[in-house]
């Protein structure tokens, strides 16, 4: 796993039996930690001023009870996280989740992922993440706003413009992202604009906000096929998932000429081969907040299946934006059987390693998360700009820029993985690239 290096195994022991459990945590340390050893051949100093075990432990790790009170008056209890894992290149900066699953893992998963995607954006911001056991869905609005007032009134005392901006996530969209800064900003009395991103556009939100992960990844993606004499046009691409990533990257792949014949949700699959319609999709899971297989009610050449494996479909072009490891082994396998050419990661950790490993194997074009999908943490920060700056951007103007940092990234994960000498291994060159740019500025920085 890591090429002999004796060193790094001990630090990815020690790092796994410090924190017991967090098994996602573990994998995402391993999965960067498995890309070092010709860095750390290149640069010994990481070694003396204990680099990886620095990035490994995170700076703050706030735990706290949200107590909520529901519709009927009953009282509910929920915990709260925030990890604030690195600020060498700027505040700390990521997404809250509100989810079931959320536990400290989970976060500190995400947290660890967020320091190299921020890096790679090339914008001056640090990594965090949090979230909540919560959650919002078949809640009322009133029940939402209680439990988001309660958890702000715990946690905004660590945040603040130039200190820790949190944005949304899974479960957190501009709804919860109003009554958590509404709250905020009673407590502290100040309209703070910048202490958080996904706003909305009438009080300080960017333009492309609510587009950018899925935009971002397909411009990612549209920049890898190009440098391999390829394009979006007339290719079949799945896409998993039906939240905001997924749709917004159905619309972008779309618009370039490709063609989305599946999307999901938790329940099932749908199936379009005559192409998926997004606006239906969008108008289901946006507005009517309902499950993806209403689809087939509106559209008559499509097909629902109940627990069904999108990646049973054979496909051009995979793009999981669901969760953490829904790509496995197996299925990296019946996709490469069916002819895929291409997947890029639009949710978070989306692919295990047994199934990177096969993708590699067979050369399969991969679009690794932390640089594919960080086109929505790179629009928050465009976000913070403009509210520093009191500024509003057009739609075309922040796009624009969202389309130089993709493509920016996809260059130096290129760059990077060919001057180590993997060249094509873009897992590799994003986890070298954010590595060096955060273990740089930790070393310039003094040992804090």
């Amino acid at each position: 796993m890591f090429g002999g290096d004796e060193k790094l195994e001990s630090i990815y022991r020690e790092v796994v039996n410090r924190n017991p459990g967090e098994t996602e945590f573990h994998q995402a340390v391993g999965e960067v930690l498995s890309s070092l050893p010709p860095v750390l051949a290149k640069h010994p100093e990481f070694y003396e001023y204990k680099i990886i075990e620095r990035l490994c432990e995170p700076d703050r790790q706030i735990i706290f009870r949200v107590v909520w009170e529901d519709d009927k008056g009953r009282l509910h209890i929920n915990r709260g996280f925030r990890v604030q894992f690195n600020n060498a290149l700027g505040p700390y900066k990521g997404g809250l989740r509100f989810h079931p699953s959320v536990y400290l893992g989970v976060v500190k998963f995400l947290g660890f992922e967020q320091v190299f995607k921020n890096a790679l954006t090339g914008m001056p911001i640090g990594g965090a993440k949090g979230g909540s056991d919560f959650d919002p869905h078949g809640k009322s609005d009133r029940e939402v706003m209680n439990f988001c007032r309660r958890f702000m009134t715990e946690l905004h005392q660590y945040l603040g413009e130039e200190i820790d901006i949190p944005a949304g996530d899974i479960g957190v969209g501009q709804r919860e992202i109003g009554y958590l800064f509404g709250q905020y900003k009673r407590l502290t009395h100040r309209f703070e604009a910048g202490v958080i991103t996904g706003k909305k556009l009438n009080w300080g939100g960017s333009q492309v906000r609510t587009e950018a992960t899925g935009y971002g990844l397909v411009y990612f993606m549209d920049e890898m096929l190009r440098d391999h004499k390829k394009s979006f046009d007339d290719m079949k691409v799945t896409i998993s998932g039906s939240g905001n990533v997924a749709i917004y990257a159905a619309e972008k792949v779309t618009q370039l000429g490709g063609k989305v014949i599946a999307m999901s949700d938790s329940n099932g699959v749908i199936y379009d081969e005559s192409g998926i319609d997004v606006e239906t999709v969008k108008r289901i899971k946006e507005v009517e907040r309902k499950r993806i297989k209403e689809y087939t009610k509106f559209h008559e050449t499509a097909a629902y299946y109940e627990g069904g494996n999108i990646w049973e479909i054979k496909t051009d072009i995979a793009l999981p934006c669901a969760t953490e490891n829904e790509i496995t082994g197996r299925d990296a396998k019946i996709l490469i059987k069916n002819g895929v050419i291409a997947i890029g990661e639009g949710a978070n950790m989306p692919t295990t390693p047994e199934g990177i490993k096969a993708f590699m194997d067979a050369g399969i074009l991969f679009g690794p998360a932390k640089a594919a999908n960080a086109g929505g943490v790179a629009t928050s920060a465009l976000e913070m700009i403009q509210n520093s700056r009191h500024d509003v951007w057009t739609f075309e103007y922040t796009d624009k820029r969202l389309k130089e940092i993709m493509e920016n990234i996809y260059r130096t994960c290129s760059e990077t993985a060919e001057e180590y000498g993997v060249p094509g291994n873009l897992s590799r060159g994003a986890n070298i690239a954010g590595f060096l740019k955060v273990a740089t500025a930790m070393i310039e920085q003094g040992i804090v």
